[in-house]
């Protein structure tokens, strides 16, 4: 089984093709946020680079949030276009749990944070068990300090990755001190071929996909634009 897995989610852009067990290509882009400029053609480029056509890929899967409003809807709305066309099965996976799959059989806490701006971060907090990744929390929109007396309540170690880490890194070190892990930088972002890892499984052992025309953006919060217009209709009243 071949899948196509593409993420969009944060600044970061990423494509990879994995075939059964086998990470065949992946393409990371960590430059500008222009995902409606080059996702098509990344997705053109590993295909060629594999020497398949989009009729060769058999299941589709993309992250669907939490993260950047406008890049969910081009990562999801691209993935939904190209299965629904073909009559693949699509498989969406939460950012945060792809986020949390770079730091695999690790006996600390793992916590991925996205960077939500205004001191807020997206986060959830993970734990490998029986070789499974189980999830401790619910999904947060939380602001950082709160996140970080969650942590302190655990009394364990704790490994912290993400954008939102080049945000509050110092913060962390601080508060949390010798408890606060970091992974090298190759590990620090969301990978596609993580999240090619998560659908394979899910699809494999689970039996799970979704219908394309069901699957939408996943978000914690409303965004900006919709907060500012909540405001002004509630300051009008």
């Amino acid at each position: 089984m071949k899948i196509l897995a593409v993420d969009t989610s944060t600044v970061v852009a990423s494509v990879a093709i994995m075939e059964d067990t086998n990470l065949l290509c992946e393409y990371l882009l960590n430059h500008k946020k222009t995902h409606s400029q080059k996702l098509i053609p990344m997705i053109h480029e590993v295909l060629k680079n594999m020497e398949m056509k989009l009729e060769d890929i058999d299941l589709f899967a993309t992250t669907i949030g939490p993260g950047s409003f406008t890049g969910l809807r081009i990562g999801v709305t691209s993935i939904k276009a190209m299965a629904y066309a073909l009559n693949r099965p699509v498989k969406g996976v939460i950012t945060l749990d792809v986020l949390a799959f770079n730091i695999p059989f690790c006996d600390a806490v793992i916590c991925p944070i996205i960077d939500a701006r205004n001191n807020q971060v997206y986060s959830a907090l993970y734990q490998w068990k029986e070789g499974k990744q189980e999830r401790l929390t619910d999904y947060m929109g939380i602001d950082i300090g709160e996140l970080i007396k969650m942590i302190k309540e655990t009394d364990r170690n704790v490994f912290i990755l993400g954008d939102g880490v080049n945000v509050h890194k110092d913060e962390l070190s601080r508060e949390l001190k010798g408890r606060c892990l970091f992974p090298p930088n190759n590990l620090l972002l969301q990978k596609a071929s993580s999240l090619a890892e998560i659908a394979m499984r899910e699809f494999n052992e689970l039996n799970k996909s979704d219908e394309p025309d069901k699957l939408l953006p996943f978000y914690l919060r409303k965004s900006q634009a919709e907060r500012l217009y909540m405001g002004r209709e509630h300051s009008s009243m």
